[in-house]
C-alpha cells in the first residue's frame, strides 16, 4: 500500500474511537473498540513502518538535526505520525474514563478531548486542570 494511502487509512481509523469518546464515553463498546481494534491496528502499522525503515536512513534522536534526518525518510515520518495518533487516542480514552469516574459534565469533556485530538499535551493539560475541580468520590465502606 502506498504511504499516502496508509496515511489516510491511519487518520481515518482513529475517528470512530474519538467519536465514541465524544458521544458515548460511558458506552461499553467504546473502550472495547479502542483497545481491541483501533489501537492494535495502529500499533501494528507503527511497528511495521519502524522495522521497514529503521537503519535505512541517517539520523537518530540525539539532536534536532538528527531527528530531521531520520524523518526525512517518509516511512519513518509516517511512523512518527501514527505514534501520535495512537498515543493521543490512548490519552483521550484515559481522559474520558476519568471524566466518567469523576462525573465531569460531558460539556466540559468535549473541549478537552478535541484539544487532545488536535494538540495532544494542550488537551491533556486543560483536562488535568478541569479534573482538579471534580475530586473522585470516596467509596463508603
Amino acid at each position: 500500500m502506498p504511504l499516502g494511502s496508509l496515511f489516510a487509512f491511519c487518520n481515518t481509523i482513529v475517528l470512530p474511537g474519538w467519536f465514541m469518546l465524544l458521544f458515548f464515553p460511558r458506552g461499553r463498546w467504546t473502550r472495547l473498540l479502542i483497545l481491541t481494534a483501533i489501537i492494535p491496528i495502529e500499533v501494528s502499522i507503527y511497528v511495521f513502518l519502524l522495522f521497514r525503515g529503521w537503519g535505512t536512513t541517517q539520523g537518530g534522536f540525539s539532536s534536532l538535526a538528527d531527528i530531521a534526518l531520520l524523518f526525512d525518510n517518509p516511512g519513518l515520518l509516517l511512523a512518527g505520525w501514527v505514534h501520535y495518533l495512537a498515543f493521543d487516542l490512548i490519552v483521550g480514552m484515559w481522559e474520558a474514563q476519568e471524566g466518567v469516574r469523576r462525573d465531569i459534565p460531558q460539556l466540559l469533556m468535549v473541549p478537552c478531548l478535541l484539544l487532545t485530538l488536535g494538540f495532544g499535551p494542550v488537551g491533556l493539560a486543560i483536562f488535568l486542570i478541569v479534573r482538579l475541580l471534580y475530586p473522585p468520590e470516596l467509596d463508603e465502606e
